[in-house]
């Protein structure tokens, strides 16, 4: 039977970085775990990271529940800022139920919230949702990037098996000042290309896989101050602990592993992202931030 415990603690980062995007909210872990324990609550999960070197997450929420317990609890712990939006699949869903219109007032009303960093995730995913459901995430994708616009925060892309049309949507519409395709899973052309547009890439426990060197192909091209990490926990642990719950104390991971892909020290690294976080989402421990030049 696989081993759905959580993985010990790694060994510390030198240089602490922050996680740009995870779920740590009581609603995204009982689905993974599927009745086998229970997921960490979440101080818990911020105390762990923060012995592990992370001391700061962006907790992203999915849909109407998840963005406002993200909003709630990033108003109330330091450590953690918040991500608010509709996921693209759920919107096809919304749609065909006639309430997406109804949770977009939603994301945009807590958009305005000071610890509500990001609009997101939102984007393109065609591996689950079909052509019937398409014309409701290009809607809701563009609803996301308006929202983002207006409220001055930055926008994180969801983006599966539609690579082109969500940077198509990028250059139609604009995108925002501060841009990250989350959990990146393009190749080194793709990498290229949002770089150009100053576009950010956080990394995932995805570019540890064996089978995964289109990730590496672009961490490497990848300028570094458009790096970020990420574990996008409870799913997509790293290597050595692919398969077990993922948490922001696992960041470690990852990072030492990009470091050693790039051929740099990890604190160099470490260092180089930490100061692109709070770039692209600004400082962690300001309950009001300039939206106009964050």
């Amino acid at each position: 039977m696989a081993d759905r415990s959580y993985p010990p603690l790694p060994e510390a980062l030198r240089v602490p970085v922050y996680d740009d995007h995870t779920h740590i909210d009581p609603f995204s872990g009982p689905g993974w775990f599927d009745g086998e324990g229970e997921p960490l609550d979440w101080r818990e999960q911020l105390d762990r990271a923060s012995v592990a070197g992370v001391k700061g997450v962006v907790q992203v929420g999915t849909d109407v529940e998840s963005s406002r317990w993200s909003a709630e609890h990033a108003a109330i712990d330091p450590r953690m800022l918040a991500a608010v939006a509709i996921h693209p699949n759920d919107a096809a869903v919304l749609e065909a139920e006639g309430g997406l219109d109804d949770a977009l007032a939603v994301i945009d009303e807590l958009a305005a919230q000071p610890r509500v960093r990001a609009v997101g995730e939102t984007g393109l995913d065609f591996y689950r949702t079909g052509e019937e459901g398409r014309a409701a995430q290009f809607r809701s994708f563009e609803a996301h990037i308006d929202i983002a616009k207006r409220h001055g925060a930055a926008l994180q892309i969801h983006d599966r098996d539609a690579h082109v049309e969500v940077v198509d949507t990028l250059l139609r519409v604009g995108a925002p000042e501060r841009t990250v395709f989350h959990c990146f899973s393009g190749d080194a052309g793709l990498a290229r290309l949002a770089a150009a547009h100053g576009w950010y890439l956080s990394f995932a426990g995805t570019v540890t896989f064996k089978n995964a060197e289109d990730l590496r192909a672009a961490l490497r091209v990848t300028p570094r101050d458009r790096l970020l990490v990420e574990t996008d926990a409870p799913w997509l642990a790293p290597a050595p602990v692919r398969g077990r719950p993922n948490a922001p104390y696992l960041v470690p991971h990852t990072l030492r592993f990009m470091a050693e892909v790039l051929e740099t020290d990890p604190s160099m690294l470490a260092a180089q992202i930490a100061s692109n976080a709070e770039a692209v989402y600004g400082s962690w421990t300001d309950d009001a931030p300039d939206r106009s030049g964050r």
